[in-house]
């Protein structure tokens, strides 16, 4: 074993903000279980990595109960459960220690946010040596309000502002960016035909 699949974010959090709504890919969690199947029948380790905010009393509080997987999604006995408070999967666990004493040197990326959480974890992992296979369509992410924007809008007056980065251009953009410097850009069936998975 030598690869890890790193199921970034896909928790309870995120829908249970009223943005969930605008969300890329509603059917996150269907996806990235795709993936995890195939790593599990490759014998590939599966990291579960979940994004905290302790002592903030939101939605990814730890005791406000949604810091979990999505529905559908259950970690299996032996497969590391990480919490983080930094936007990539390294700097607040132990992850790369982790990996090291594993011996993986490859891993796949899939989770939410597709260029925040996602995507800077990726480029970290590149940094330390790792290669990186970046499953853009089993992330998931928002529309982006334009830096001047007011911060309290609904969500319909964002979609309603043509100075919103749409979340179709925010995956774009990610893919701009990671393609040939920082990862290999694939789709599920990429990942997952090798493993014999249909």
């Amino acid at each position: 074993m030598n690869r890890a699949l790193l199921v970034i974010d896909v928790q309870e959090s995120f829908q249970q903000r009223p943005i969930w709504s605008a969300v890329s890919n509603p059917d996150i969690a269907n996806r990235a279980g795709v993936l995890v199947d195939a790593a599990r029948d490759s014998d590939d380790l599966v990291v579960w990595v979940l994004h905290t905010e302790p002592g903030t009393g939101n939605v990814f509080d730890p005791n406000g109960g949604f810091v979990r997987p999505m529905a559908g999604l259950t970690p299996r006995e032996g497969e590391p459960v990480l919490t983080k408070t930094s936007r990539n999967a390294f700097t607040t666990t132990n992850l790369q220690q982790s990996l090291t004493a594993a011996g993986i040197r490859e891993l796949v990326i899939c989770g939410i946010q597709t260029e925040q959480c996602c995507e800077t974890t990726a480029r970290v992992a590149t940094d330390l040596g790792f290669d990186v296979t970046f499953v853009t369509e089993a992330t998931a992410t928002f529309p982006i309000p334009h830096p001047d924007a007011p911060r309290d809008r609904s969500v319909d007056e964002l979609l309603a502002d043509p100075r919103t980065l749409s979340a179709e251009d925010v995956v774009s953009r990610t893919e701009y960016a990671l393609a040939h410097r920082f990862a290999r850009i694939a789709t599920i069936a990429d990942v997952v035909e090798p493993a014999g998975v249909s």
